[in-house]
């Protein structure tokens, strides 16, 4: 993990942030070694919506040191269901630069940016801001299964670790790909998937979610962040999380790195 293997390479911890991070510090495994590793390190977020206000939220209050958000929509009265970093007063706003301001308001010990863009394979050097350095993780917070296939796409392309997260109706799912590490990425798992037009169309929008599902999922999707950046762990290689609301169940389903993925197998 480059950037991440020295705690030590970061500005040691103020005495603002031994106090604001405290309860963590005490946690049998996480350290100030491990809370150094999360302040070094850089997140780029695609989609600040409905698990990205969680997750993002929930990563900067434990500390993480720069979030970067990419999202290209407005805020819209049916978004403050879910969608927990924004208030009535901000319809019409843009997500990203709206999000970006609360999370600094939230803990301004962090620093948070944002652009109102649409990333794509074309634009994707410079809005994951390559050419100052790879970012330490990318977390994939969209709503459809074209969108996380091409994000899944860039991440192999620069050897990115990729954690990919999604939410609908009472359902959800999470893996976090390590391309670097041809450990499998988003296409081996889903690739049928991909293929079939009806699926792709599937989104909260149309098809509906419940307020908590994307609250849990995001925090999820914050929990193996935190683990993956401050203690350099990956809680779920290989593996694919699958949550039922409806259940309350959550189970681990292996996976394994398609010798034929058109994305991954010869990058």
């Amino acid at each position: 993990m480059k950037g991440m293997t020295q705690a030590t390479e970061a500005q040691p911890l103020s005495d603002s942030e031994l106090i604001r991070y405290a309860r963590q510090i005490l946690l049998e495994g996480w350290d100030v070694d491990a809370q150094l590793r999360l302040k070094s390190a850089r997140v780029v977020m695609i989609g600040a919506g409905g698990l990205g206000c969680p997750a993002s939220e929930t990563l900067v209050r434990a500390g993480l040191g720069q979030i970067h958000l990419i999202d290209d929509d407005v805020i819209e009265a049916s978004n403050l269901q879910r969608q927990t970093l924004f208030l009535p007063s901000d319809i019409g706003k843009a997500k990203a630069l709206t999000a970006a301001q609360m999370l600094e308001k939230i803990n301004p010990l962090i620093k948070a940016c944002g652009s109102v863009a649409r990333l794509s394979e074309d634009n994707a050097y410079e809005l994951l801001g390559m050419a100052s350095g790879k970012p330490d993780l990318l977390l994939d917070c969209t709503d459809n299964f074209a969108t996380r296939d091409m994000i899944n796409r860039i991440s192999v392309r620069y050897q990115l670790p990729l954690l990919s997260a999604s939410a609908i109706a009472m359902q959800g799912q999470l893996a976090l790909y390590e391309p670097h590490r041809q450990t499998g990425c988003y296409h081996c798992v889903f690739g049928s998937v991909l293929i079939d037009a009806e699926a792709d169309e599937r989104n909260c929008a149309n098809s509906g979610v419940l307020a908590s599902t994307t609250a849990i999922m995001g925090n999820l999707q914050a929990n193996a962040a935190l683990q993956y950046l401050g203690l350099t762990k990956n809680p779920l290689t290989n593996k694919l999380l699958i949550w039922d609301g409806s259940q309350m169940q959550q189970r681990l389903m292996g996976y394994r790195p398609d010798p034929a993925c058109p994305v991954c197998a010869h990058a």
